[in-house]
């Protein structure tokens, strides 16, 4: 049985265990050489891992077919552009991945545009402190809506079962360690923004400051935000005291898990503020 094959076969078991060794990986670190002390042990800790247990759940209600599935289902009929071309399948494999993060960064960008977009998403940017777990804190809606797009885009492209699966493992462990509370050494650092995002780089996207939330969209590759004029280098106060969140929903109330998950019914409680301004 080949890689492939196998990854296939056990791609359950894989995603589990690389999801819990990296999280666990990731929490020693961020304690060990914290940025801003924010993976100490807080209750919010608990609700965002619980909203990532509800996602989740919600896929499994909603969705007979998840991604893997249908890319499986789409090559045995030879349907999508991948099945179509009779590519090296390194090559395939690397396209796959390149444009499905491609697409996921401009869905990012869209959920920061559109207000009722901005509503499901502004459960993830209402964390007040960042560390491995504002990873996994999605709205389950929101974790709903970005299947039925990924569902969407497989379906068009065709691709490889395992180009997926390498996907879906690279970008949930991806998202752990882009929003892990360290931060590399300054040079490894500024290398590594040649290609990929790390948490210094991610960490301003979760600023309290507008313009910085709306900035360094990416997930895995730096290329987007380069490439499409949201790119920025440094937040305009430092790393370790910079405001995390938003300007609202900042209350011990509102960071309770049924607050969280009525969250995109509700209007903030401030009138400061535009209320058609997706950010607000």
């Amino acid at each position: 049985m080949n890689l492939s094959a196998w990854l296939i076969e056990h791609e359950a078991s894989v995603r589990l265990f690389s999801f819990i060794l990296v999280l666990a990986v990731l929490a020693v670190l961020q304690r060990l050489w914290p940025t801003r002390n924010d993976g100490r042990w807080q209750p919010r800790q608990v609700v965002n891992l619980t909203l990532s247990l509800l996602g989740a759940l919600t896929l499994r209600l909603l969705f007979p077919l998840l991604a893997v599935a249908l890319a499986m289902t789409l090559q045995v009929r030879g349907i999508g552009l991948f099945n179509l071309l009779h590519w090296p399948a390194w090559l395939e494999i690397t396209l796959a991945i390149a444009l499905l993060d491609l697409a996921i960064y401009w869905q990012h960008r869209i959920f920061h545009v559109v207000p009722w977009l901005w509503r499901l998403h502004r459960v993830h940017h209402s964390d007040t402190a960042f560390d491995v777990t504002t990873g996994v804190r999605f709205h389950p809606l929101e974790i709903a809506l970005s299947m039925l797009i990924k569902l969407g885009l497989v379906g068009l492209l065709g691709p490889a079962a395992v180009a997926v699966i390498l996907f879906e493992l690279l970008l949930s462990l991806g998202s752990l360690f882009t929003h892990s509370d360290f931060s590399l050494p300054a040079r490894l650092d500024q290398r590594l923004r040649y290609l990929l995002v790390t948490p210094s780089m991610h960490r301003i996207h979760h600023s309290t400051r507008r313009e910085e939330t709306d900035s360094n969209y990416g997930f895995h590759l730096v290329w987007w935000d380069r490439l499409f004029g949201s790119y920025r280098s440094q937040p305009a106060v430092p790393e370790a005291r910079m405001p995390i969140g938003l300007e609202t929903w900042r209350s011990t109330h509102e960071q309770r898990l049924l607050a969280l998950l009525l969250q995109p019914l509700r209007q903030p409680e401030t009138h400061h503020r535009n209320e058609n301004n997706p950010h607000a």
